[in-house]
């Protein structure tokens, strides 16, 4: 905390950027997340930093095909405190984002008396705006609160305006003692339809893409004009707690079905020591160019988050670049059996990885679609990030378990000739027989593998109460599948009368779950609930 206040607010050291960007993620979701997704095999495009100085609209629009998911590179790579960013793009579009343009006049007409003034405006028709949908998502990138995350859809009125303060009610609940108590809030301007960020007279100031946007007198607590947000913005609220804003458009299809993703690096769970964030989840529905087809996945890393990283945008486009043959997709949809696929999108993936020291697990859930909409899920892992599957009240696994303690992982070894000796529990220090990456210690033991187990096909029926649950080891080193169930089903009772972020509230259950249990490790954790519908984008990556 004392390194985090005594950083400079402009920083050239490109390393330091990179560090932080490893204490990822606690998150938040207040309604439906609008990250996007992976354009097929194509880079990220990369953009520099651009001092105290506001991108045009044009410059901020995404062209089709730019990159997001957990990009090799950090999704944070640049940020900095104080900085204002054009930076790099952390997520891959299947559709061209909608960017309201900035009005060449910055004037505004609104002006805020005192704390407790509101802005003042005249609702339209909604009718007129109903295809002028937009989400907003917010991620703290520095700052004793990094990693967490929220978002809200302009149309959730309920939800809105969004503050950011120091104290509940707040939204984004900031825990850094330079932030107010209600420190700024973000608007919909139905008028204009555009995000409207305004300072709510804040002791220490609020920034945006590092110049002032609270009132000159800060001492006289009036709040300031309300200034439009864009996509790539950053907001500081005191002197180190900077947030990433993310704005996309409505017109981004829906997953079919609800789906929850959240993750939290459980930061202070070893005695206070700082634990970096080495997972990554993702999920893209539908795969780029390849409908009906989707992949839901988390990788583990370990020895850094690099390889995670890398597993997680590589593996979706192995499984998409074979997809795009149409008669192994047919072959998929007609014989209900994607074990092929499977196995050679994971071969393919570790071939293209060049992670020497550095290794994940990784853990991939396949659904898709016939041409009666009848949706089918089929697993492949490599490690313990597990996922099973439950229908009409029964337990399907779906991954297998490969701990060097794990007896398939024993037999496996001993069928190579090199058996295990009496308590041994560890391979060149290493508790997993199987990964992606450690390509140095792979080549040191015959005894790794990356070949994935792959699951049976399960048929989602429907009306069958179907879920899927994924998480990695933080959550099922404290929580059986047996409590992890019991807890679904109690939040589906709990949460009977609501439809909307049902999946989103039952992943933060599990998470909560997690930290009552004090897991001592990275938690994140993937909820697809079949049988009700998604209110999120097509695609997100969250480190």
């Amino acid at each position: 905390m004392v390194g985090e206040l005594e950083r400079p607010l402009v920083s050239n050291d490109v390393d330091l950027a990179q560090d932080q960007s490893n204490d990822l993620t606690r998150n938040y979701d207040l309604d439906g997340e609008c990250h996007l997704n992976a354009a097929l095999l194509r880079p990220p495009r990369t953009q520099g930093l651009v001092h105290k100085q506001r991108l045009s609209s044009a410059s901020r629009r995404l062209a089709l095909g730019d990159s997001v998911v957990g990009d090799v590179s950090d999704p944070l790579d640049g940020i900095l405190v104080g900085q204002t960013l054009k930076r790099r793009v952390v997520t891959e579009h299947l559709v061209e984002l909608q960017t309201h343009g900035r009005p060449e006049n910055q004037s505004q007409n609104l002006r805020f008396g005192t704390e407790n003034d509101r802005p003042q405006e005249s609702v339209p028709n909604t009718d007129a705006i109903s295809d002028q949908r937009s989400c907003l998502s917010l991620q703290v990138v520095s700052g004793p609160s990094c990693g967490l995350h929220c978002s809200v859809l302009s149309t959730s009125t309920a939800r809105l305006p969004l503050t950011l303060g120091r104290v509940p009610p707040s939204y984004l609940l900031l825990k850094d003692y330079e932030v107010s108590g209600k420190h700024a809030m973000i608007t919909w301007n139905l008028n204009k339809l555009r995000w409207e960020l305004v300072d709510m007279g804040s002791l220490n100031g609020t920034l945006l893409n590092s110049c002032p946007i609270h009132h000159p007198d800060p001492g006289s607590r009036l709040w300031g004009d309300p200034v439009e947000l864009a996509s790539g913005d950053t907001i500081t609220v005191g002197t180190t707690s900077n947030i990433y804003v993310h704005i996309s458009s409505h017109n981004e299809r829906l997953v079919p079905f609800g789906v929850g993703m959240t993750s939290d690096p459980m930061s202070l769970r070893r005695g206070g020591k700082k634990l970096p964030m080495e997972d990554v989840c993702y999920y893209h529905w539908p795969l780029p160019g390849i409908n009906q087809f989707g992949v839901f996945g988390i990788c583990d890393g370990h020895g850094g988050v690099g390889a995670a990283k890398s597993a997680s945008k590589i593996l979706p486009e192995m499984v998409a670049t074979i997809l795009t043959d149409s008669v192994k997709r047919e072959r998929v949809v007609s014989e209900q059996d994607a074990s092929d696929v499977l196995k050679d999108a994971f071969s393919q993936t570790e071939a293209s990885m060049n992670n020497y020291y550095e290794g994940c697990t990784a853990t991939l859930l396949l659904v898709w679609a016939d041409a009666d909409e009848n949706f089918f899920a089929q697993c492949a892992n490599v490690g313990d990030s597990a996922c099973f599957i439950n229908m009409d009240g029964k337990q399907i696994k779906m991954t297998e378990d490969h701990k060097v303690t794990s007896c398939s992982e024993r037999l496996r070894i001993e069928g190579i000739g090199e058996p295990l000796k009496d308590g041994e529990t560890r391979l060149c220090g290493l508790n997993l027989a199987r990964m992606l990456g450690d390509k140095f210690v792979k080549q040191q033991d015959s005894r790794f593998s990356s070949e994935p187990y792959i699951s049976q096909v399960v048929h989602l029926k429907k009306s069958s109460g179907a879920f899927a649950l994924l998480a990695s080891d933080g959550l099922w080193d404290v929580v059986s599948f047996k409590k992890a169930i019991q807890l679904v089903v109690q939040a589906r009772e709990r949460h009977s009368t609501e439809t909307e972020n049902l999946a989103e509230k039952i992943a933060e259950v599990m998470l909560n779950e997690a930290r009552t249990q004090r897991t001592k490790d990275n938690t994140s954790i993937i909820f697809i609930d079949f049988d009700s519908i998604s209110t999120v984008s097509s695609c997100k990556v969250r480190p």
